[in-house]
């Protein structure tokens, strides 16, 4: 089974890691990041890099397609390579994934036209002018394998998901518990709908750092 993941200068580094542990247990597996050119490839902040093994030519086919976010994300939207690379994967895939503003890239190749999706809460207006339906679900299953994930950490959720979809719920659980993914997190300002004002305003007004604004440039809407 081979798990295709895109990678672009800004990604964010948990949308393709997170999902990456966890799927990279399921049998056979074959994980492969794929970039313009081999090499390594900055996130966000430009402070972590991954390594892309292949080119976008050298993939061809994927069982799985995996499209992380980010700033980078958004600024891939007019990226031609990569949206055509998407399209072209997409026609191989059993399922067509991706995370947070991912789901961004997916809409701008014409793959979510008409479908309900979810992406970063920062993201619903972007997502929204290409075509597809904003719901705020964590993880959201549409036919044709086509399966979107919220923000960040929600490509967990959605990997244990896929996992359970293609190898059975004793396999997802055994991953779960491979990874000790038990979230017991210290405060419940995980959405937007429960974050405190005070939580809001932070990253409103929090200055830009050398890779870009703590959230993806050009905010749309706050949903809640």
């Amino acid at each position: 089974m081979r798990i295709a993941i895109p990678l672009f200068d800004g990604f964010t580094a948990l949308d393709a890691v997170g999902p990456y542990e966890v799927l990279r247990m399921l049998p056979e597996a074959e994980v492969v990041f794929a970039a313009a050119a081999p090499g390594p490839v900055l996130d966000t902040v430009a402070s972590l890099g991954l390594l892309a093994t292949a080119s976008f030519d050298e993939v061809t086919t994927a069982d799985v397609l995996l499209v992380p976010g980010g700033p980078g994300a958004r600024r891939g939207l007019t990226d031609e390579l990569l949206l055509d690379w998407i399209r072209r994967i997409h026609a191989t895939t059993t399922w067509t994934t991706s995370v947070c503003t991912g789901s961004l890239l997916l809409a701008a190749a014409g793959l979510l036209d008409g479908l309900e999706a979810t992406t970063h809460w920062s993201a619903v207006d972007s997502l929204e002018s290409y075509g597809a339906r904003y719901t705020a679900r964590r993880v959201v299953e549409q036919p044709g394998g086509i399966v979107t994930a919220a923000g960040v950490s929600s490509g967990i959720d959605m990997a244990l998901r896929l996992a359970e979809l293609i190898a059975g719920r004793t396999a997802a659980e055994a991953f779960q518990l491979a990874i000790e993914y038990d979230p017991q997190p210290p405060f419940d300002a995980g959405s937007y709908a429960k974050a405190p004002e005070a939580a809001k305003a932070y990253l409103a007004n929090r200055p830009q750092r050398a890779g870009g604004p703590l959230l993806s440039a050009g905010t749309d809407r706050h949903q809640g």
